[in-house]
């Protein structure tokens, strides 16, 4: 079977089960056009709709990438948190997969604020003078008021304004970030299962929305479309790749220009602190033999009084003689 350019086959989907729907009596009706059939009492996807949506999507976000515009990951399902974060990250972009805030999108002053908290508390907990005059209950409160805001902002710290485009994974799970990006004028890419409703929706991608190896095959395609966009959109602004360069690895090295400061520093300070002790023994050294020199030139002239007084009787004997 011949892949699309965006590497992936309707078997691929079968294998990984974005076919399967939601049962006959939980059905939306407005899905009807998506639906092949039914099989024990449960609705199947027409896929190959979902292939040719799909990679509509796929190519959409590769547009908009080569823009250098942003695009939001939204999922906060629990068996799909790790791979919408993974693959966001993977891409160079942006993520909400604990829990969606109301006015994320519609209220991002005040969010913005939350976020200049959240660098406030890093700040604070990274300084070791400041964690010194805190008190245990106060560093304990302080590292859990970060945790909290990291799981919730953690993904969209670093956005710094509306999103170009916002994928959702759950229609219905998400409906606030579908309103909200509605509201907005904000295009909205979602995975739409056979219970879900189809407002507010901009580029439909009719599949199961619940199955784990469903929900990997969409973050992936997408995932790569973005790359190939950024690629796209390097080249054209005449950014030369070498021979290993790829735009992940890019986006890896830029991701890591800060960790790399930090450890840099580390391994300078970690450096520092080895050659100190390689520097003490050779400072003792000389004591130890400053002082066995000082211990032969004291039995020495010991020596010379005992010679001296052995030299006396025998000149006392020959003169008795």
């Amino acid at each position: 079977m011949k892949k699309n350019p965006f590497n992936f086959t309707v078997k691929e989907m079968i294998e990984c089960g974005v076919h399967f729907g939601h049962r006959q009596n939980r059905w939306n009706p407005k899905m009807r056009q998506y639906i092949y059939g039914s099989k024990n009492g449960v609705h199947i996807i027409d896929l190959q709709q979902s292939a040719q949506m799909l990679a509509r999507a796929a190519s959409i976000l590769k547009d908009v990438a080569s823009r250098n515009g942003r695009i939001l990951f939204v999922g906060t399902k629990r068996q799909g948190t790790d791979i919408i974060a993974e693959h966001a990250i993977r891409c160079g972009q942006n993520y909400v997969n604990h829990r969606w805030l109301g006015g994320m999108l519609t209220n991002w002053g005040t969010v913005s604020n939350s976020i200049k908290t959240l660098r406030e508390y890093e700040t604070t907990l990274e300084d070791e003078a400041s964690k010194e005059k805190m008190t245990k209950k106060e560093l304990i409160e302080l590292s859990r008021k970060h945790q909290k805001l990291e799981r919730v902002l953690g993904g969209i710290r670093n956005m710094g304004g509306m999103p170009d485009i916002v994928f959702i994974l759950d229609t219905i799970q998400e409906s606030l970030a579908v309103r909200e990006a509605q509201k907005l004028g904000i295009p909205v890419v979602a995975i739409v299962d056979t219970n879900a409703p189809l407002d507010g929706i901009d580029y439909v991608i009719p599949g199961n929305d619940d199955a784990r190896k469903a929900i990997e095959l969409y973050c992936r395609v997408l995932s790569d479309a973005i790359l190939a966009g950024i690629e796209e959109g390097m080249i054209n602004s005449g950014v030369d790749f070498g021979a290993s360069e790829s735009p992940e690895g890019l986006i890896a090295a830029e991701a890591g220009t800060v960790r790399g400061g930090k450890a840099k520093q580390n391994k300078d300070k970690a450096g520092k602190e080895e050659r100190k002790p390689a520097s003490e023994p050779s400072a003792t050294k000389p004591e130890k033999q400053g002082t066995e020199e000082v211990e032969v030139t004291k039995k020495q002239p010991n020596k010379k009084p005992a010679a001296t007084k052995t030299a006396a009787k025998k000149a006392d004997t020959k003169s008795a003689k």
